[in-house]
């Protein structure tokens, strides 16, 4: 939580928003433990973990990062469209709070409900050279759906701050926000929401927060984040096929775990006590116990877990 703010910071929409915030918090809350007990981490589907489970997407480590006024006010201000008004003239630019509605004719085959996205996915592939079907396999594994499979832009995971089509934690979205050279950072540099050091100015942390919402912000970041990532794992020495497969899954790794336990994971050096920890986040304490005892160790059992779950859920395959 962040420490008490003064009422009188914030404006009369913004605090009944607050207030709103907060009882659809608690009453969430309240659900999530009478369908999954006291235990929830468990939350599975068919032995994946559910869309909404903690830092889906996230390194474990991170979450602890929980909601806070600056992102409740956030996805309050998505779901309204007051996000800052798009940079006119800038082809590159969004529309506040874009997610588009059903239907469209993207050129991308396959993609179904989520047709409307094939040209933002299209462009994002361009500028970083990921395949735009390895991106949208990420945006699958990531993304919650409705029951006709289409991404919901307004993902949220109820119990940390991870947020959009690529489930961004508040802190990884803002280093990348922060970070030169990254669409992101090129937008947030336009409208001025950040300083001169190359931090983002607390006043605009809500803005940029609430972009996680918008559907171009989200595709283009996590093709940054899987660029960097990419990278990441290479510079480490080890082996990233040039195939889409092969991209997405190496890419959705890095999305998944982070740089750090990424390169640790691929490289089979990944903890016991760290895999323990990032196994009882996806699947519960009594789940990790139960695969750690048949396996023999933590690391195994995470291993296979991962490597499941990525195998049925990254497949770029079937967009192409």
């Amino acid at each position: 939580m962040t420490p008490a703010i003064e009422a009188a910071r914030l404006t009369p929409t913004q605090r009944a928003n607050l207030i709103e915030a907060a009882a659809h918090g608690a009453l969430t809350n309240r659900l999530w433990q009478a369908a999954l007990g006291t235990d929830t981490h468990a939350a599975m589907t068919d032995g994946a973990p559910d869309p909404a489970a903690p830092g889906a997407g996230e390194p474990a480590a991170r979450y602890a990062d929980r909601v806070d006024l600056a992102n409740l006010l956030a996805l309050f201000d998505a779901r309204r469209g007051r996000t800052a008004d798009a940079i006119p003239g800038d082809p590159a630019m969004i529309e506040p709070a874009s997610c588009p509605p059903g239907g469209g004719d993207g050129a991308m085959r396959n993609l179904g409900p989520n047709a409307m996205h094939a040209e933002t996915l299209r462009a994002a592939a361009m500028r970083s050279g990921i395949p735009d079907t390895a991106l949208a396999a990420i945006v699958q594994a990531e993304a919650a759906k409705d029951s006709g499979g289409r991404w919901n832009c307004y993902s949220r995971n109820p119990r940390s701050s991870a947020a959009g089509l690529g489930q961004f934690l508040g802190g990884t979205w803002q280093s990348i926000a922060q970070k030169p050279g990254t669409w992101l950072n090129a937008v947030a540099q336009q409208r001025g929401w950040i300083d001169e050091r190359g931090r983002i100015r607390p006043e605009s942390r809500a803005a940029v927060l609430a972009m996680r919402y918008d559907s171009t912000a989200a595709i283009q970041t996590i093709a940054d984040y899987a660029r960097s990532n990419l990278d990441t794992i290479r510079r480490a020495g080890v082996t990233v096929g040039s195939d889409p497969a092969s991209i997405a899954k190496s890419a959705y790794l890095g999305h998944h775990l982070g740089p750090g336990d990424v390169v640790r994971f691929l490289k089979g050096d990944l903890g016991e006590a760290r895999a323990r920890t990032l196994l009882t986040a996806q699947i519960g304490s009594g789940g990790a116990s139960r695969a750690i005892a048949a396996t023999g160790d933590a690391s195994a059992a995470h291993r296979a877990w991962l490597t499941a779950y990525v195998g049925r859920n990254v497949q770029p395959l079937r967009f192409g």
